[in-house]
């Protein structure tokens, strides 16, 4: 379709004044080529990518990645130790801690389920699940500091910045629905580290996530802008098919120009996106006994919305646990008992909603469910030594041995991977780095992670590097 221009109205000109039709679509900058620019069929047009992948028929179409801000306490949640009880106040060996030693968790641990998987009495309703969940023991990072942690976790480098996990997916797959974005981040505040988390880098710009503030479900305020206020969708239709057109006219002069290829396409998913998000994004479409069933906290009606978006076809989905107020929830520094008691009863209650809603819709076989922070907590307590109040104890950043849940995807459900030594300090059976748990993600999502390479900058990059061996013992 072509469309005369004015001679009097300038390229610059006519993208202002057609900006009101569809340039506020909301949804953290739908527009902009460092925002929503997911395209539909994956790779940048010319890319072998799409061909190239999957490599072996995949276990999970999707991954619902349940990130827990600030590093849960492995030995209050899944790593049970009643040695700290015999060495309570002790010194670690080689470590200056500030407080009083090894600090045993006052939490009762059983085993559930016909398979036995053991967790702490914090997650009553995730151990009903007991049978249909793998726990990683055995995790290991490189170090104890949030912003390295963090992003060694997402990113698969403790520097900035490097494509996501997201974005890697994203690139490898596409996405599965032309009118929603393959890679989507909910998280009712900003985290520490920030965008540069869900970042796409140097991959082409649709493979960077759609970040989403759900501190509001509101869905006028959710998805801003989503209405226009005058004109109807074939006038719409009709204004944004001029502009692409004087984009594409632009293009041809300018090969390989790659930002406003991908401003083309964000245009193009954006005006798609106003039929589509706006029911997508609408959690109170949702039956109450739903939206009850995974409490009405930020974090439980972010899993319901992950659980939405998974339906209808995205690729990948972060939730991250964060509050308005707090960037790192589980940093529990201070009252790290009282701190994991409140904590892990409001992700119990959602993280089990969302696996028994997934089951029920048939969709938990192939979603991979990943809940875990970018490391552990230390086994001994730290404490305020002016105060010395043992009651409010906290315990600090451990990177040297923690643990993961996963379920779904793939994934050997009653089964629980590795260990960590008697008062958990280390990992030392069936170890598992980032880069291993990286590597297996991507194996269940039918990518050899050893394949999936991006060439910038005189080299080959992947997102586990030169590392990374796929953990065969968790896939079922």
């Amino acid at each position: 379709m072509t469309f005369p221009l004015p001679a009097a109205v300038s390229r610059r000109q006519a993208l202002r004044q057609a900006g009101a039709g569809f340039g506020m679509l909301g949804l953290t900058g739908a527009l902009s080529a460092a925002g929503m620019l997911q395209a539909a069929t994956g790779p940048a047009s010319g890319s072998s990518v799409a061909a190239a992948f999957p490599n072996h028929a995949p276990r999970a179409k999707r991954v619902i990645f349940l990130f827990m801000n600030g590093a849960p306490s492995h030995v209050d949640t899944f790593d049970p130790k009643p040695a700290l009880a015999r060495y309570e106040g002790q010194q670690p060996e080689g470590i200056k801690s500030k407080g009083s030693g090894f600090m045993p968790s006052p939490f009762t641990f059983a085993p559930y389920g016909d398979s036995g998987v053991v967790m702490s009495e914090l997650f009553p309703n995730l151990a009903q699940h007991a049978d249909d969940v793998c726990v990683i023991r055995s995790m290991h990072t490189d170090v104890p500091n949030h912003e390295p942690g963090l992003l060694l976790m997402n990113c698969g480098h403790q520097q900035p910045v490097r494509p996501c996990l997201g974005s890697w997916a994203s690139y490898g797959l596409g996405s599965e629905n032309r009118n929603l974005p393959g890679f989507v981040v909910l998280t009712p505040g900003m985290p520490v580290v920030g965008p540069q988390l869900w970042s796409n880098s140097f991959l082409p710009g649709q493979h960077q996530a759609t970040s989403v503030n759900t501190s509001d479900l509101d869905i006028e305020r959710l998805v801003a802008n989503i209405r226009h206020p005058s004109l109807s969708r074939p006038e719409q239709r009709r204004q944004l098919n001029l502009v692409l057109e004087i984009n594409r006219r632009h293009l041809r002069e300018r090969e390989n120009d790659a930002v406003l290829e991908e401003q083309i396409r964000a245009m193009e998913l954006a005006f798609e996106m106003q039929r589509e998000a706006a029911e997508a994004f609408d959690v109170s479409r949702e039956p109450k006994h739903v939206r009850e069933l995974y409490g009405p906290s930020d974090f439980g009606q972010g899993c319901l919305l992950a659980r939405r978006l998974a339906e209808r076809g995205v690729r990948f989905i972060q939730v991250y646990y964060v509050t308005k107020k707090n960037k790192q929830p589980w940093d529990t520094h201070s009252n790290n008992n009282a701190g994991h008691r409140t904590l892990c009863a409001d992700s119990d209650r959602a993280t089990a909603a969302l696996l028994s809603d997934l089951q029920a819709r048939g969709l938990l076989e192939d979603t991979l469910v990943v809940w875990g922070g970018e490391f552990g907590r230390t086994p001994y307590s730290q404490m305020d030594l002016s105060k010395m109040d043992a009651a409010k104890a906290g315990r600090d950043h451990h990177n040297t041995g923690f643990s993961m849940l996963l379920a779904g995807g793939g994934v050997k459900g009653g089964y629980t991977h590795g260990a960590t030594d008697e008062l958990g300090m280390h990992a030392t059976e069936k170890r598992v780095h980032v880069h291993d748990l990286h590597a297996t993600i991507l194996h269940l999502m039918g990518i050899d992670h050893e394949k999936l390479t991006y060439h910038y900058s005189g080299r080959d990059f992947r997102l586990t590097d030169v590392h990374g061996t796929v953990v065969h013992d968790i896939i079922a």
